[in-house]
């Protein structure tokens, strides 16, 4: 086989077709994309990245100043943080770009990455980023490198508790070119909900390379017809704290998992005439699954045949419930899988 050599120009300038990505050059093509599905609807907007390397986010940085020269076409300003803290609330000022009447931009998408123990230093800067919310045309990414084998921490880092304590919906990309899809959902489901948009990924998608479609427009995203206060969700001048936790409970979370189910973000995998047992997995997990029952043999036919059925999860939390409830109904057995905690 004759590998075909990739160029950086390949890897972000080309709209169209597959480009070979890591996961870490996903992510910057995905800031890319973004912008160009903003600029083909009409929206002047811009990027801000900022975050602490750290394994498994070790190569964000690096591949940030290798495509430096493709970003400020794209409107993407980058600054690595002096902390994680520091760069999560560099991220809360983007949403707050659009209050004072003298932006030059329509919105700014901000990306925040860090590892998991970075996640768990920022706690008080990310609550109360979610509870101020984002911009209409902006929206803002957690991405956390997990890891849950400890390979790089000395306990094992899972987010999924910690984003559900924050009250952040929470997405979980299985490959590479679900890091790009799920970036472009995530900043979607950001500024339609007026929420963060937690992210988590680890080292066997950020450090994979696959082929990925790089056609910005591929994703069709649905906006759902959803109830919002009179007084909407975004980001606001002179917030009173007492009324950010029943906004955010009352109509962000239900409407991020509005948006879950209108974008089929959880769905079906599996399915059986005689439906007997069902197995949900999320992520890398969901892969893994997948492996297992190749190993054993158990193809789309025997699964059929044995009434085994699976479900795999792509915003972790909050769970979209309608979905969920489809699948159960009428299961004997109903086995979650998930990763060390």
């Amino acid at each position: 086989m004759t590998l075909k050599a990739v160029s950086l120009d390949d890897k972000y300038q080309s709209e169209q077709g597959q480009v070979y990505l890591t996961g870490s050059q996903a992510l910057v093509r995905a800031a890319m994309m973004q912008y160009l599905r903003d600029k083909a609807a009409g929206l002047n907007t811009a990027s801000f990245i900022s975050g602490y390397r750290g394994s498994p986010m070790h190569n964000i940085d690096k591949e940030l100043w290798r495509a430096n020269r493709f970003l400020a076409e794209r409107a993407i300003h980058f600054v690595p943080g002096v902390n994680e803290d520091l760069a999560a609330t560099a991220c809360l000022g983007t949403q707050q770009s659009s209050l004072f009447g003298d932006s030059t931009h329509d919105g700014v998408f901000a990306m925040w990455y860090g590892k998991g123990p970075g996640l768990d230093r920022s706690i008080d800067s990310m609550r109360h980023n979610n509870l101020l919310g984002t911009s209409r045309h902006g929206g803002a990414l957690a991405v956390v490198g997990d890891d849950h084998a400890m390979k790089s921490t000395d306990v094992p880092a899972a987010s999924e508790t910690m984003f559900a304590d924050l009250q952040m919906p929470m997405l979980y990309p299985a490959s590479v070119q679900e890091i790009v899809d799920y970036s472009l959902y995530g900043w979607a489901m950001s500024r339609f909900s007026g929420a963060w948009t937690g992210f988590k990924i680890v080292a066997d998608t950020v450090d994979a390379a696959a082929p990925v479609d790089g056609d910005p427009h591929r994703l069709q995203i649905v906006l759902p017809d959803f109830t919002f206060p009179e007084d909407g969700v975004h980001i606001r001048s002179g917030d009173k704290w007492v009324l950010q936790e029943p906004r955010l409970r009352n109509f962000k979370l239900p409407a991020a998992m509005a948006f879950a189910r209108a974008n089929r973000l959880d769905r079906t995998m599996l399915d059986a005439p005689k439906r007997r047992i069902g197995l949900v997995a999320a992520g890398k997990t969901y892969l893994d699954l997948r492996q297992a029952l190749d190993d054993l043999g158990i193809d789309e036919a025997v699964a059929a045949e044995i009434g085994l059925c699976l479900y795999k999860v792509g915003m972790v939390w909050p769970l979209e419930t309608e979905g969920a409830t489809e699948f159960a109904d009428g299961l004997e057995e109903l086995f979650v899988v998930e990763e060390r905690r």
